[in-house]
């Protein structure tokens, strides 16, 4: 399975976050991101304990990364923008893609972000069944 860098998450998911997902509030340049929090949530999906992987698999990987990505505020404004496209390239990293509706995804997103921290569990469950009812194969299994 393969991770994602900050170099990846800088260079391709900030940047198409950046480029293709305008709204009225812009992203500010990547180097204003709150210090450890991306490279928090780019590690805890790959986290293990007792030599056994939290997250087994790549949806609940993926999962935990969206929320974290959504939940955590790496940036200063863009969140929700730059963990779509985050999700979007880890999985497409991994051979895999998402066939969803735009407002569909939009939706989810917005019902993950406003989600209570207390039901994390629940909204990360929410999350892989999500991912498993559009994930397909990846047209393309390239790596940018």
């Amino acid at each position: 399975m393969i991770p994602l860098t900050v170099k990846e998450v800088e260079h391709i998911a900030f940047s198409l976050a950046q480029q293709l997902l305008k709204f009225d509030e812009p992203i500010p340049d990547f180097t204003t991101r709150f210090p450890n929090i991306l490279e928090s949530c780019l590690l805890t999906p790959f986290q293990k304990f007792g030599g056994r992987h939290l997250y087994p698999a790549v949806i609940p990987k993926a999962s935990i990364l969206f929320y974290l990505m959504i939940k955590n505020h790496p940036f200063q404004n863009g969140n929700k923008r730059i963990a779509i496209t985050t999700l979007l390239l880890f999985l497409n990293n991994n051979g895999k893609w998402l066939n969803t509706d735009i407002q569909e995804f939009y939706n989810f997103t917005i019902w993950v972000a406003s989600s209570p921290a207390e039901f994390k569990e629940q909204a990360v469950s929410a999350i892989e069944q999500f991912i498993r009812k559009h994930i397909s194969k990846a047209e393309t299994n390239k790596t940018y």
